[in-house]
This record gives C-alpha cells, sequence and structure tokens, in this order.
C-alpha cells in the first residue's frame, strides 16, 4: 500500500488568499476487497479540490447514496458530515482558502455553496479543463503543486471583489473560535450586527456564530486525534465549551453520533489504514 500525506504552505504570493495545500493519495492493492470510508467531520473552510486519479463519490450523511465527484469541485462550508468513499487509486489535490477568499475569487455567495460542492468546470471553464488534464499526466505530486499555483495565480489577477474587514474578523474566529463576543466581532468588522450577519453568511456560507461552533468542534476532532486517551470531557473543557454535553449537542448536530461513536468511525478511515493521524 501507499500513502502521501502532504500539508504545506502555498507561495507567499497566494498566502492572502490560500490557507494551506492538501495533498492525500492512497493506493490500495487489488487484494483489499473493501475500500475504507473516510468520515469527513464539518472544518470551517472552503475549498477547490482536484482528483488527477480515481473519482471520490461523497455521501451526505449516512443516507447510503453515493455522488460522484466531478474532476475539480468547489465545496463550501459544511455543518454537516460527509462519507467520502474513495476509489483504488486516488488522490486529491485540495486547495484551502482564507476565510472570505472564495467569494472575493468568484463572486459566487458563499451561502449557495454550503453543504453541496459544484463542478470548477462550470466556473472557471477552460482554464481549470486545462489544469484537471496536465494534473492527471503529471509524474509526481510535487509536480501538481507549480500547476495548480500557476492556476491560482492567473485567478487573482482577476480577483472580483476586494478585501474586508470582515474577513479578518473570520480569519480571528477561526483561530480564536471561543474567546469573542458577536457584538464585538460585528465592531471589529465596523459593521452593525445585520450588516455584520447579512455579509457573514455571504462571504462564509453559514451565520457567524455557527461557523464559530463548527471551528470549535475541528479544534476538538484534531485535539482527540493527537492524544486519543484524553476524556471528552478533558476535550470540551480544554476548547471553551459550556460543559459536556454542549460538545455532545455538536457532535450530534454535525455527525449524527456521538462524540465516542464517531471517533470509532472516523478510526476506519483510509489513513488509519496507513498508519497517518490527522491532525
Amino acid at each position: 500500500m501507499v500513502a502521501i500525506y502532504d500539508y504545506r504552505l502555498p507561495s507567499p504570493a497566494l498566502r492572502e488568499y490560500v490557507r494551506q495545500f492538501q495533498i492525500v493519495g492512497c493506493e490500495f492493492p487489488r487484494s483489499m476487497a473493501v475500500l475504507p470510508v473516510k468520515s469527513y467531520w464539518p472544518r470551517a473552510e472552503n475549498c477547490l479540490s482536484f482528483f488527477p486519479k480515481d473519482p471520490e463519490k461523497v455521501e451526505y450523511g449516512f443516507d447510503g447514496k453515493l455522488v460522484e465527484s466531478t474532476r475539480s469541485r468547489l465545496y463550501g462550508q459544511h455543518s454537516i458530515v460527509t462519507n467520502r468513499h474513495v476509489g483504488r487509486d486516488f488522490m486529491v489535490f485540495q486547495v484551502q482558502f482564507q476565510p472570505g477568499a472564495l467569494f472575493r475569487l468568484t463572486g459566487i455567495p458563499a451561502n449557495e455553496l454550503t453543504n453541496t460542492f459544484l463542478d470548477a468546470e462550470q466556473v472557471f471553464s477552460t482554464e481549470i479543463r486545462l489544469v484537471n488534464e496536465r494534473l492527471s499526466y503529471a509524474g509526481h505530486y510535487t509536480e501538481m503543486i507549480e500547476i495548480v499555483e500557476c492556476f491560482l495565480l492567473n485567478l487573482i489577477k482577476k480577483v472580483k471583489k476586494n478585501e474586508r474587514p470582515i474577513d479578518k474578523v473570520s480569519r480571528y474566529i477561526l483561530q480564536n473560535p471561543s474567546t469573542a463576543s458577536l457584538d464585538w466581532l460585528a465592531d471589529q468588522a465596523c459593521l452593525c450586527q445585520r450588516q455584520f450577519y447579512r455579509q457573514f453568511v455571504q462571504r462564509e456560507g453559514v451565520s457567524p456564530k455557527l461557523y464559530t461552533r463548527i471551528a470549535r468542534f475541528e479544534n476538538a476532532m484534531k485535539l482527540k486525534n493527537a492524544q486519543p486517551s484524553k476524556d471528552w470531557l478533558s476535550v470540551a473543557i480544554d476548547l471553551g465549551y459550556y460543559d459536556y454535553q454542549h460538545l455532545v449537542r455538536d457532535f450530534k448536530e454535525f455527525t449524527n453520533l456521538t462524540p465516542n461513536a464517531f471517533f470509532l468511525q472516523d478510526g476506519q478511515s483510509p489513513e488509519r489504514t496507513f498508519g497517518v493521524v490527522e491532525t
């Protein structure tokens, strides 16, 4: 079995728009009759993903309905778990945008992409078709980085929306999801409460309160993955939850499972097959 897990920063010229690149590859032997499924918990992110090898199929929640991904896709903020069914020779090159950057680059209101994805060729047409082709012929995944960065640098030259204070506020929430009131955040964005709510939904896809909960939930999963022996009560306290029951409420809303049940589900993901822990 072969695995690639490479998370890296983009070149400096892209960092206003891109948080990081996530390059994940899993090549499973023919002897494996059943391939593992990745239960992808909600994270505070908007992404552009490329699939240069076998496609991925996505199941929303646990309804058994599989939606095949296109060669490249834009997907918005998710507040529900998605089960990712990978192919035998699977690779994803994921561009994780800075808060508000996908809206700035495309002009598409982020709330139109909430809990769904869009074929990137519908948005970028000929340009991204060429990127998809070049990625499929790349000899090594490191060659893909230059291909994707060139595309993004050209995209930035045609940026549709300017950065605003609210985008910096979104970044602050991402880094500090438990430390500020919505009144204070709206003030930092130089907006009244109503404007702050409306513009935040337009740029991030969900309300400020839900975005904060998702960011904190993401941190809870990363902390538990990094320290598996840590009990959930300690995780809740460390990350500023009011109590353990508030953590349980988020798990049930975002994954339909209890913390322990979802952690067990996550333990069956493809990266665990290769001994990799996602943090």
